[in-house]
């Protein structure tokens, strides 16, 4: 299948627009990362995937996707909305009371697209393991992805999933980091660095990919290479060099915007450099 760049750019542009909306909105939320991870998003659930917007629990036979650093809900949300899996008009209710659409994404209220509650951090790789574990019991040949932070990668549960995924071959699996340096203490170099995370991933079993998160083509290069790369003994780790709010100048690489919501003026600003293309909720 041949990506449809513009369309898809598009996309991405009108989830980055309805993300700072939401949180706008409710005054509360992490727009930083999730702005960030947008391209990504879009390039998986608009072109990568083989998903079901009928959604069920077990995902058999389909792709499943699970976001570890769940406090990036919003971009999740409008990604989910957008692509059909419930009304786009439902984002007017982030982190509304009794609504669906929590800080964190949960599964007791039964949002489709959400398999396990996050935002725990460290939890994703794990879950996401578990799953591809159970596709392969099951003989059902289709991946499940995951989404870390690279502040995320400070959790010892990470490597120990990491070491699981690579000793049990769990070659089913593509997982990616938003490598964006930032975390809401200040840059993830400072508070703990990560060192060499390519070097890392690999010597702990992993196939390394490395891929420009703010550039549509590279994003479905990279997947489409991941693809290519699983089902041959190795977990594939995709490297997702992002900016921290990109497509808002005054959020770009600005780590204080990793959990505050922008004022009226500041929403102003933003939606005129993010163009409506989709239609707003």
């Amino acid at each position: 299948m041949t990506a449809d760049i513009n369309r898809l750019e598009q996309t991405a542009t009108q989830i980055r627009r309805d993300i700072v909306r939401m949180v706008h909105s409710s005054q509360s939320g992490h727009p930083g990362g999730s702005l960030g991870c947008a391209d990504y998003f879009t390039a998986l659930y608009f072109h990568v995937m083989n998903h079901n917007t009928d959604f069920s629990m077990e995902g058999e036979n389909e792709d499943l996707f699970f976001l570890s650093n769940g406090h990036i809900s919003p971009v999740f949300y409008s990604t989910l909305a957008r692509a059909g899996y419930f009304d786009v008009s439902e984002l007017a209710t982030f982190r509304q009371i009794n609504s669906r659409l929590q800080g964190h994404p949960t599964t007791h209220d039964g949002l489709p697209g959400i398999r396990v509650a996050s935002g725990s951090l460290g939890q994703g790789l794990s879950v996401a393991i578990g799953s591809a574990q159970a596709k392969k019991l099951n003989q059902d040949d289709s991946l499940v992805y995951v989404l870390m932070g690279d502040g995320e990668l400070q959790e010892g549960q990470i490597w120990e999933a990491a070491m699981y995924a690579a000793h049990n071959k769990m070659d089913n699996i593509i997982a990616a980091v938003d490598y964006n340096n930032a975390q809401i203490d200040g840059l993830v170099e400072n508070i703990l660095c990560l060192g060499d995370l390519r070097a890392k991933w690999e010597a702990f079993g992993w196939e390394v990919l490395e891929i420009q998160g703010n550039e549509m083509p590279s994003v479905i290069e990279g997947l489409d290479e991941a693809k290519k790369k699983s089902g041959k003994g190795k977990p594939v780790m995709i490297l997702m060099h992002t900016k921290m709010g990109y497509g808002v100048d005054y959020m770009m690489d600005a780590n204080k915007w990793h959990g505050i919501a922008p004022n009226d003026e500041q929403l102003a600003s933003a939606l005129e450099q993010l163009p409506e293309t989709l239609g707003d909720y």
